[in-house]
């Protein structure tokens, strides 16, 4: 047994969770499955179920990884950065460099959609307006609000 983010007891494997809670909805396993063998090519009911058992376990391993080093921070909120870690931790750095860059790029992608959204809104920057449209707060990798060079909209 281990303990989830917020200190409730729960088990690693899922029991006592609904196999449609612990698993990827295998509809999604089969269309990213698709996206890689050629298009002639069929996938098995018995590989698609594999690969669903597979990936949510990946997925859990990670984020169990994740969530004890944000447990031992006191933070209740476990980020893509968090992520990272977890997977250089775990001695996946294969995936951590791309995953690295992906979340460089969605945050470079947020805040310009954030800058552009108060441009339409006339420039309003009424703090319960922003929070409300943009609940999910990410800042660039490396930098800090407190950064000399850090401009969050340009």
């Amino acid at each position: 047994m281990a303990e989830d983010i917020t200190g409730a007891a729960s088990n690693n494997h899922g029991v006592g969770l609904k196999e449609q809670d612990r698993l990827l909805p295998i509809a999604n396993v089969g269309r990213i499955m698709k996206q890689i063998v050629p298009p002639n090519a069929k996938i098995s009911k018995e590989a698609k179920e594999t690969m669903q058992e597979c990936v949510s376990e990946f997925i859990s391993f990670v984020t169990s990884e994740a969530s004890q080093k944000c447990r031992k921070e006191r933070r209740k909120t476990v980020n893509g950065d968090d992520i990272c870690w977890a997977l250089a931790t775990l001695g996946l750095d294969d995936y951590e460099v791309p995953l690295k860059r992906y979340l460089h790029k969605f945050r470079e992608v947020e805040g310009e959609r954030a800058a552009n959204q108060m441009r339409a809104n006339g420039g309003d920057s009424s703090k319960e307006k922003e929070d409300e449209q943009y609940p999910f707060k990410f800042s660039f990798i490396g930098s800090t609000s407190n950064d000399s060079n850090f401009t969050p909209f340009d």
